[in-house]
């Protein structure tokens, strides 16, 4: 998946696409595999990086949706349970079974909260990862060491999926260009154009690495950029009214030692009515998320004071451990495209996280709302609208057991590079190829320089924000020691994108101001 290579391809288009779609979220990712799967010509456009926004900056969990079953919303997580069996069979080397535990203050929480889950087990049914139990208190004090013990009466044991999110894009969009897809991140929708009818036709496009346009047709287009949904719909009709209600979610990261155990925790009610999970993740704790109306979407959002203050004063309520400020190894914000509710005075965490797909009198097809763990489903349900729509023939999904790119069985996850799953090797030779590309930049991740090249010359990383944040994760992971190393990453990528030292430097300094809103000072 070489960019170079996909923007020659893109340009040497000499008919209409099938399929356009504006967005390299979760969701574009998404219709891309689908539509390419069933043999679409298809074309995917992204403004910034694949899962620059909000698809990067989830808390890291392919769930069945337990907190919907409190909102009765019972048929999402049916679907959410089969997606997240269907996504562990597709990409076991980044979806894996986690071990969840939920502390119970009394009977009525034990009663409460093992029925529930039951309950949740029975609708997974045959996608279930594992039998609900109660524990006891010495058991749950055991698995989770840093649990306050004094108000815990028990335990609640139960399963979900986890999984890494910008790695499990780059082996779907992988696994789209394989099928015959093209793929563009840096590349903004200026205008959509119209046929004679008044049917949405293409696109003029910018590749904003060259500065080109790329006037482009296809026959459906397909709108899933998420937070910015309003724009593309008002490309299409200016009078459209905002359709979307952004909502912002906080995490913090923590060192290992907060949650040393192999299981996450889920604190089921917070305060203010929310649930809290903290889950291990690359020898690291993510811990959130928050739920903050936000007026306007941007593809950094950053983390309020407020946000921050919830997550460590929750945590200090439940752990012997308490997290201060000073503990936080990185912060980030995400942003969640939920649809606007009817009602005012609504709360965000109480809007539909369904998807909801819309068809404008012109044809532009918008997806708005849902989450990673049903990102196939979704993806599936608009290529059927699409059909259903343009009166194409109707097509069977193939991604329902489509093996990603990267497929590996059995992976050791004590390695930290199990996420290249079957491409680990070939990464891991570039080493062999250039002695400037041997070793290690970092030893706390760890990082090899070979990854940065082959993020460069095989999964389109086009900046230092690219390799640090999406194609490893160690922004994420650990902000400082992310600068700290950032020199060598721009180095690196200098060599292999054939950049000069002023390219270096302008790296640097973008990343620098990124990465400042990552940690606490």
């Amino acid at each position: 998946m070489k960019r170079d290579e996909m923007l020659r391809q893109v340009k040497n288009q000499n008919k209409a696409y099938d399929v356009l779609i504006i967005g390299g979220g979760a969701t574009g990712i998404g219709v891309a595999l689908e539509a390419a799967s069933k043999g679409y010509s298809t074309l995917l456009v992204e403004q910034a990086d694949f899962t620059k926004s909000t698809s990067s900056k989830s808390t890291k969990l392919v769930h069945g949706g337990v907190r919907y079953m409190a909102q009765g919303d019972l048929g999402l997580v049916r679907e959410a349970c089969t997606e997240r069996g269907r996504l562990l069979h597709n990409a076991p080397h980044l979806v894996k079974n986690q071990s969840f535990i939920i502390p119970a203050f009394g009977l009525y929480d034990e009663v409460l909260y093992t029925a529930g889950l039951t309950f949740y087990d029975l609708l997974a049914g045959k996608y279930s990862l594992g039998r609900s139990l109660h524990i006891s208190k010495k058991n749950t004090l055991k698995r989770i060491s840093t649990l306050k013990a004094k108000k815990i009466s028990a335990g609640i044991l139960y399963h979900d999926g986890q999984f890494d999110d910008s790695r499990l894009a780059i082996n779907v969009l992988q696994t789209a260009a394989e099928l015959g897809a093209h793929l563009l991140n840096y590349a903004k929708v200026t205008r959509l154009t119209k046929d004679q009818n008044g049917f949405v036709d293409g696109a003029d496009i910018t590749d904003l690495e060259n500065n080109i346009n790329l006037p482009i047709k296809a026959k459906a287009i397909v709108n899933a950029t998420g937070v910015f949904a309003d724009k593309i719909m008002q490309m299409d009709r200016p009078e459209m009214p905002g359709m979307i209600k952004p909502s912002q979610g906080v995490h913090i990261v923590l060192d290992k030692s907060f949650l040393p155990g192999d299981d996450a925790l889920m604190i089921p009610k917070t305060d203010d009515g929310r649930v809290l999970f903290a889950v291990p993740w690359h020898n690291k704790v993510v811990v959130g998320t928050t739920d903050t109306p936000i007026e306007s979407a941007s593809l950094e959002p950053v983390a309020l004071e407020d946000e921050i203050s919830f997550i460590l004063n929750t945590m200090a309520k439940y752990m012997e451990k308490a997290p201060k400020r000073s503990d936080v190894r990185s912060i980030f914000a995400g942003l969640r495209p939920l649809a606007a509710p009817k009602s005012e005075g609504k709360k965000t965490r109480e809007i539909s996280r369904s998807h909801k797909i819309i068809v404008s009198p012109s044809h532009l097809f918008t997806i708005i709302g849902g989450k990673w763990t049903t990102f196939r489903r979704m993806a599936e349900d608009m290529m059927d609208k699409i059909e259903q729509t343009k009166s194409w023939p109707r097509k069977a999904s193939p991604t329902k057991k489509l093996k990603l790119h990267g497929y590996q069985k059995d992976v050791d996850r004590s390695d930290p590079l199990y996420v290249y799953g079957s491409d680990k090797a070939s990464m891991l030779a570039l080493a062999k190829e250039n002695k400037a590309f041997e070793g290690l930049i970092s030893d706390s991740f760890p990082l090899y320089k070979a990854q940065v090249v082959w993020a460069a010359r095989y999964e389109m990383a086009r900046t230092v924000e690219d390799v640090l944040s999406r194609r490893t994760r160690c922004l994420l992971l650990d902000a400082r020691e992310s600068i700290r190393i950032a020199p060598q990453v721009a180095h690196l990528l200098a060599i292999e994108l054939g950049k000069d030292e002023q390219w270096e430097k302008q790296q640097l300094q973008e990343y620098e101001l990124v990465a400042q809103q990552y940690f606490l000072n």
